[in-house]
């Protein structure tokens, strides 16, 4: 890595307020403390606001602000197929955000780069996703933005028909399936439905409060504790 690259990672990794040392640094970008030290002596003295100390930690002042990022090749061509990864497969309302921010990420790339995003050759072709569900992912995201209590009838799999009223947590993307996490009323447990199983719903203006243990967050850490109690069989 370049030092001029080196700088900027610092730069990078202590915005935000956050405290790290120059072991953390160190392990992050592969060099030595010692090279931290002088990287950090050298940011300071050019007029980076670094404050704290060897041994303490390095924060960055809150209210600095770096010129605006630059991009490599490899992470144009990865905005790109994400971008169209949600233009072919989310939501009427992403899809066209998404497309929105590559044109504005284009105007501000010089000439080499801006060619990138014209000639990536990574696609996500959408025809095998029902455009019927493409509503239904947008009003689901302002459902979960809002914190919006909802009813759903639902089909499963074998054909079982139930009625719901849930607390709609995330939106999971599977490839070809997008799958909406709740916490469950009737199992008062947490809960997926695919949202192409979904045969009505009704989203309630009003909202849920936030309740420990049911949470998107909570669902996440029993997910990560199943996973640890696998591996480690």
């Amino acid at each position: 890595m370049r030092r001029a690259d080196r700088l900027f990672e610092i730069v990078q990794a202590l915005r935000g307020g956050r405290l790290r040392t120059a072991a953390q640094l160190a392990e992050q970008l592969e060099v030595s403390r010692r090279t931290i030290y002088r990287d950090i002596v050298q940011l300071q003295a050019t007029g980076v606001p670094i404050d704290g100390e060897a041994g303490t930690g390095y924060v960055l002042s809150s209210d600095y602000h770096i010129p605006p990022l630059t991009f490599t090749s490899e992470e144009v061509t990865a905005l790109v197929f994400g971008a169209r990864v949600v233009q072919a497969w989310g939501g009427e309302r992403l899809g066209r955000a998404a497309a929105e921010a590559l044109v504005k990420i284009q105007s501000v790339l010089p000439d080499h780069l801006r060619e990138s995003i014209e000639g990536a050759a990574v696609y996500a072709p959408d025809i095998m996703i029902d455009p019927a569900l493409r509503p239904d992912l947008d009003a689901w995201r302002n459902a979960v933005d809002g914190r919006r209590i909802a009813s759903i009838a639902y089909e499963s799999l074998d054909g079982e028909p139930s009625e719901r009223n849930i607390r709609p947590l995330g939106l999971f993307f599977w490839g070809r399936v997008w799958t909406l996490l709740t916490w469950c009323e009737l199992r008062r447990d947490f809960r997926s439905f695919r949202i192409d199983r979904i045969v009505n719903y009704r989203v309630s203006a009003d909202t849920f409060r936030r309740t420990p243990g049911q949470e998107l967050h909570d669902f996440l850490k029993r997910m990560d504790d199943c996973e640890d109690e696998v591996l480690s069989r």
